[in-house]
C-alpha cells in the first residue's frame, strides 16, 4: 500500500532549492490536501540572495504602476524566461504579474530532465534550453545542472524500431547517439533489471536540472534587466480595443499596456475566456505523478544516467541518494474534478487515487528490483498541463491582436523553457517567428478544442502519449472523437470506413470491404512500421480510382468566401496571392499566399464566382490560422469581407477515367469541364453544386461541393449508377500516397511559412504581392535547399521498415536532407519519399546555392536511413512519368503535371491534398 509522506529530506525541491520565503516542515503522515508536503521551503540565506526586491506581504495590496509596454501573467519558469529574454533584447518595460509567489505553479514540481532526444522542431528549442542553463551554471548560480545523459530503453521490436527511427535523424543533425545491449546497460547503470530489454539508446548530452533554482534565477536576471515583478495579484481580465490589447485588470486595478502574454499556466484557459473577445487556449491539468525514494541502503551515484522505460510510461532519475519517479499515465485522470483550477491554495484541492497508480508502481519496481526494500514511498501528485496534441502552444492569438501565449509544457516546462522564453520575446519584438514553430502555433485550435468537456476527456489519452509508440498514420486518438462529422459520416461507417481525425474532423482513411451491416465496426489493426495491415485494402482503392471511379469524402477541408460591392476584392488577393488572382469568372487559379520573406502563409484554390466574389478552399488545418492572418490584411475601410463557410458544403472527390460519365449521366450535362474551371449544376435531384475540375489527386476527375442538406442524396445517387461504372469509396490514405508519388507538396509537410516557392520547386507569375521582393532576391542568389523526389531501391517491402517521414537523407554518404513525407508508389511499386536537399557542411563554404546539376549528378549515390539502415535513393526535380492507366481505358492517360504549365499555371504543382 502506498502512503503520502512529507519530510524535510523527501521534499521535491529539498535545501538547495532557492525560494525566498521559508517555513520548516517536520515529519509526518499527511493527507495531500496539506500544502506542505509539495511547498517544502528551507530558511537558507541563499534563497534570500536571489531576491533583488523585498515581496510584500499577502495581506496588503502591492503597488501596482498604472502601465507597462508589456504584461505577463504568470511567474512560472516559461513566464520568467520570457521575461529573461526581452530584457535581454533592451525591451525593459515588462511587469509580472503573480497571483501567488513565484514559481508557485506547476513550475515549483517537476522532473528536472532534460531531453534532446526528440523531433528535431522541439529538440532545437530544448538545445538552447541546455545552453542557457548551462550559462546560468557558468555565471555561479546554483542550478543542479549534471550533463550525465539518459537511456532510452525498449522492450518490443516495434519500440526499438521507433528508437531508431528517432536515432536515425537526430545522429546526422548534431545529436550524439549509442545503441546499447545489455552488459554496457549494467554497467552505465548497475541497478536496472534488464533481461526483458529488447535494446536502448544511450543519449550522453541528457541533463538533468533543478527547475525551482532555475526559476528564481531567470525571474532576478529579468528584474536586474529592469523588469518589475508584482506577487499575490491576480489578473482578472485583459480589455481590447479594436481588436487589440488596450489594458490589463487586476484585483488591484488596471494597467495600461501594448502587448499581453499569457504565461499563466493551469490558469492560462480560463484567464483566456475572460479577454473580449475571449482567446482560445486549449490547455487543461491532468494529475501528474511523483515519487520520491530516498535515501536507500545502497549508496546510489549521483552521475547515474536518467531512464526513460517507455513501454512502462515511466522515467527514474537518481535524487539525494535515492531516486526520483515518474510517470506519463496511459489513463490518466483530469486534475481537479470538473470543476474550475483554484486561483488560491490549489494544492489542498488535489485528490490522489493510490489504487490508480499501484500498477505504475509495480512497474518501476519490475525495473529498479533495489525499490523492493521500499515499503512507503512518498507519493507526490502535482498536476500539470496539458494540450489536445500533446505540443506546446505558442504565439500570437488569432482573436486579439498583441495577445501573445505560451501555455501547455505537457508535464516539463523545464525542458522548453529556455528556448520557449526566446522565441516569444523574438516574435513580440520582431512580429514573426524566428523559428521553425508551426507546430505549436496556437492557431492550429477551433473553438471546439478549448471546449472544457473535450478537454477533460482528451487528457485521459494525452498524457500516454508522451511514451506510448506512435505508428505513423495509424495511431489515431480515442477519446473525444465524433465531433466534426460530415453528412456522410454514418453512411461511410456503415460501409467500413476506418476514420482518422484532423482538427476534430471525422474522415474516412481507408475502407474495409470485407464488413457485412451487422457485424462489429471495423477498427484499425495495431499499428506497425512496416506494410501496414490494411495496404491491400488502399491498393484496390487505387485502381478504383486509375480504372474506374474512386469517391472521397474530403468535406473538412477549410472554406471561405471572400466578397466586395466593388472591385476592391480582385485587389486585395492580388496583394495576397503569388499568382495571378484576376482570373476570369468561372476559373480556378491554384495559388500560394507568401509572407515577407517570400515563404508560404496559405496553399488554396481560388474560385471565382463573379466580379467581385471569390470562394477559397485550403488546408484543413488552415482554418483558424489563414482566417486570422487574411483578416489582418483586409482594407481598413471594409470594404472586402470573410465569411467562414466551412460546414456549409459537403465535399466529394470524384476521381477516375469515368468519373465525366458518371456526372454527365447524373447532371444531364455535359460536364466535361476544362482543367481548373467550374460551373454550378443539378446532380440527380439535388441542386447548385459547384463542380470543379480538380481532384488533389494527380488524376482525373472533380470535386463536387454541395450544400450540405442535398449531401447524403448525392452521395448514395453516385454509388448507386457509379455501380457501372466500378464506383468505389476511397479514403484519405490512399489519396495522400497518390499525391506523393505525383510529387504533390503538402502543407506543414512540404509547405510552411519557411519554404518559398523556388525551394519547392516552382516560382511566380505576376507583379506586386506580398513577399516578392525577397523572391526577386532568392532568385537572384539561388536557392540554399530544393525539394526533391526520391524513389528507394533494394527495399524487401514486405519485410523492411517502410520510411513514413522524418527520415535523414544522404548524399555520397553526407547528410544533405530529411524526407518530409513517403508512402508507397502504387504505379512505381516502390516506396516514394519528398525531401529537401542542401549542401553538405564542407561544401557550404564555397556556396550555399543548390543547383539542379548537384541535385542530378550522375556520379553521386543517394540513400535514406530508415531506422538504421540505408537504402539506395534516386532523385527526380520532376513529377515521375505516368502510364497508361488501364488496358481497358486506353484513351485516358494522366496528364504530367509539367505538361499543365502551358496553361499560365506557374504553381500547378502544388495541387496539394489540403489535408
Amino acid at each position: 500500500m502506498l502512503r503520502l509522506l512529507c519530510s524535510r529530506r523527501a521534499c521535491l525541491f529539498g535545501k538547495n532549492s532557492l525560494r525566498a520565503k521559508s517555513s520548516v516542515i517536520s515529519v509526518r503522515y499527511i493527507t495531500y490536501n496539506d500544502e506542505s508536503c509539495l511547498r517544502c521551503q528551507s530558511t537558507d540565506a541563499s534563497r534570500n540572495s536571489l531576491s533583488s526586491e523585498k515581496g510584500h506581504s499577502s495581506e496588503d495590496p502591492p503597488y501596482l504602476p498604472s502601465q507597462s509596454q508589456i504584461v505577463i501573467a504568470g511567474a512560472g519558469t516559461v513566464a520568467n524566461s520570457v521575461a529573461y529574454h526581452l530584457v535581454l533584447n533592451g525591451w525593459n518595460d515588462v511587469l509580472v504579474l503573480e497571483q501567488n509567489t513565484i514559481g508557485s505553479g506547476s513550475s515549483h514540481f517537476g522532473s528536472g530532465t532534460l531531453g534532446l532526444f526528440k523531433p528535431i522542431s522541439r529538440r532545437n528549442l530544448i538545445a538552447y534550453s541546455i545552453k542557457l542553463y548551462q550559462q546560468l551554471q557558468k555565471m555561479g548560480y546554483d542550478i543542479g545542472l549534471r550533463q550525465y545523459g539518459s537511456i532510452n530503453l525498449a522492450q518490443s521490436k516495434d519500440r526499438m524500431v521507433a528508437l531508431k527511427r528517432r536515432m536515425a535523424y537526430n545522429v546526422p543533425t548534431g545529436l550524439h547517439c549509442e545503441i546499447l545491449g545489455k552488459e554496457e546497460l549494467k554497467r552505465l547503470h548497475p541497478y536496472l533489471h534488464v533481461e526483458d530489454i529488447e535494446g536502448a539508446i544511450w543519449v550522453p548530452e541528457d541533463a538533468v536540472a533543478n527547475l525551482t533554482a532555475i526559476c528564481e534565477v531567470l525571474a532576478k536576471l529579468a528584474k536586474q534587466g529592469g523588469a518589475r515583478y508584482v506577487e499575490h495579484c491576480r489578473v482578472e481580465q485583459v480589455k481590447t480595443e479594436k481588436g487589440a490589447v488596450k489594458s490589463v485588470k487586476t484585483e488591484y486595478g488596471t494597467v495600461f499596456c501594448q502587448y499581453f502574454i499569457n504565461c499563466a499556466g493551469m490558469w492560462a484557459r480560463e484567464l483566456g475566456l475572460k479577454c473580449t473577445p475571449p482567446v482560445r487556449i486549449p490547455a487543461y491539468p491532468a494529475e501528474h505523478l511523483y515519487a520520491i525514494v530516498s535515501p536507500l541502503s545502497s549508496e546510489i551515484s549521483t552521475s547515474l544516467p536518467y531512464i526513460r522505460d517507455f513501454d512502462s510510461y515511466s522515467y527514474m532519475r537518481e535524487w539525494k541518494g535515492g531516486f526520483l519517479l515518474g510517470w506519463f499515465e496511459p489513463d490518466a485522470k483530469p486534475a481537479f474534478g470538473s470543476g474550475r483550477v483554484p486561483s488560491k491554495d490549489w494544492t489542498k484541492h488535489v485528490k490522489s487515487d493510490l489504487a490508480h497508480w499501484q500498477p505504475l508502481w509495480e512497474k518501476v519496481v519490475h525495473r529498479l528490483p533495489i525499490l523492493k526494500e521500499i515499503k512507503h514511498p512518498n507519493i507526490y501528485n502535482c498536476p500539470d498541463n496539458f494540450t489536445p496534441d500533446g505540443r506546446w502552444i505558442l504565439g500570437e492569438s488569432p482573436e486579439v491582436k498583441n495577445y501573445f501565449v505560451a501555455v501547455g509544457m505537457n508535464g516539463n516546462s523545464l525542458q522548453g523553457a529556455g528556448g520557449i522564453g526566446k522565441e516569444i520575446a523574438e516574435s513580440l519584438i520582431n512580429g514573426e517567428s524566428t523559428q521553425e514553430v508551426l507546430p505549436f502555433n496556437v492557431q492550429r485550435f477551433l473553438d471546439l478544442h478549448n471546449n472544457k468537456q473535450y478537454l477533460q476527456q482528451r487528457m485521459k489519452e494525452v498524457v500516454g502519449r508522451n511514451y506510448a509508440i506512435l505508428y505513423p498514420h495509424q495511431s489515431e486518438y480515442k477519446y473525444a472523437r465524433k465531433l466534426r462529422c460530415s453528412p456522410l459520416y454514418s453512411v461511410l461507417e456503415e460501409r467500413g470506413a476506418i476514420f482518422g481525425v484532423k482538427m476534430a474532423y471525422e474522415r474516412p482513411l481507408y475502407f474495409d470491404p470485407t464488413y457485412r451491416r451487422g457485424q462489429k465496426k471495423p477498427t484499425m489493426p495495431k499499428g506497425s512500421f512496416y506494410k501496414p495491415k490494411f495496404f491491400d485494402f488502399i491498393k484496390d482503392e487505387f485502381q478504383a480510382c486509375r480504372e474506374g471511379v474512386g469517391i472521397i469524402d474530403m468535406s473538412s477541408f477549410s472554406k471561405i468566401e471572400i466578397k466586395s460591392s466593388h472591385g476592391e476584392v480582385v485587389d486585395y488577393l492580388q496583394q495576397l496571392c503569388s499568382n495571378d488572382a484576376n482570373i476570369s469568372v468561372g476559373g480556378i487559379v491554384h495559388t500560394g499566399m507568401q509572407n515577407e520573406k517570400g515563404g508560404y502563409e496559405n496553399d488554396c484554390m481560388l474560385v471565382r464566382q463573379g466580379q467581385n466574389s471569390y470562394f477559397m478552399v485550403s488546408p484543413t488545418s488552415q482554418q483558424t490560422r489563414i482566417y486570422q492572418w487574411m483578416s489582418r490584411h483586409l482594407p481598413t475601410d471594409h470594404s472586402v469581407g470573410l465569411n467562414d463557410v466551412t460546414s456549409k458544403y459537403t465535399v466529394i472527390n470524384v476521381v477516375g477515367p469515368k468519373a465525366t460519365d458518371l456526372l454527365s449521366e447524373l447532371s444531364n450535362s455535359d460536364i466535361n469541364l476544362s482543367p481548373f474551371t467550374y460551373k454550378t449544376v443539378n446532380v440527380a435531384y439535388a441542386s447548385d453544386v459547384m463542380v470543379m475540375a480538380f481532384t488533389h489527386t494527380g488524376e482525373s476527375g472533380y470535386c463536387l461541393y454541395i450544400p450540405s442538406e442535398y449531401a447524403l442524396h448525392v452521395y448514395s445517387t453516385l454509388m448507386a449508377v457509379g455501380k457501372d461504372y466500378g464506383a468505389r469509396d476511397v479514403g484519405v490514405l490512399t489519396q495522400r500516397f497518390m499525391r506523393i508519388e505525383r510529387f504533390i507538396p503538402f502543407w506543414a509537410e512540404e509547405l510552411t511559412p519557411y519554404v518559398t516557392p523556388y525551394e519547392a520547386g516552382s516560382g511566380y507569375s505576376k507583379g506586386y504581392f506580398i513577399g516578392k521582393s525577397a523572391l526577386q532576391q532568392q532568385k537572384i542568389q539561388g536557392v540554399t535547399r530544393r525539394l526533391v523526389l526520391f524513389v528507394l531501391d533494394g527495399m524487401d517491402l514486405n519485410k523492411d521498415v517502410w520510411a513514413w517521414g522524418g527520415e535523414p537523407l544522404y548524399r555520397n554518404d553526407e547528410f544533405v536532407g530529411t524526407v518530409t513525407s513517403a508512402g508507397y508508389g502504387f504505379v512505381t511499386e516502390k516506396l516514394v519519399c519528398l525531401g529537401f536537399i542542401s549542401l553538405p557542411r564542407a561544401e557550404r563554404q564555397q556556396t550555399n546555392t543548390v543547383t539542379t546539376d548537384f541535385i542530378m549528378d550522375p556520379t553521386t549515390c543517394y540513400e535514406i536511413d530508415i531506422a538504421g539502415t540505408k537504402f539506395p535513393a534516386k532523385p527526380h526535380i520532376h513529377p515521375l512519368p505516368i502510364p497508361i492507366s488501364s488496358k481497358l481505358n486506353k484513351k485516358y492517360i494522366p496528364t504530367p503535371y509539367y505538361q499543365l504549365i502551358s496553361i499560365n499555371l506557374i504553381l500547378i504543382l502544388f495541387i496539394n491534398n489540403f489535408y
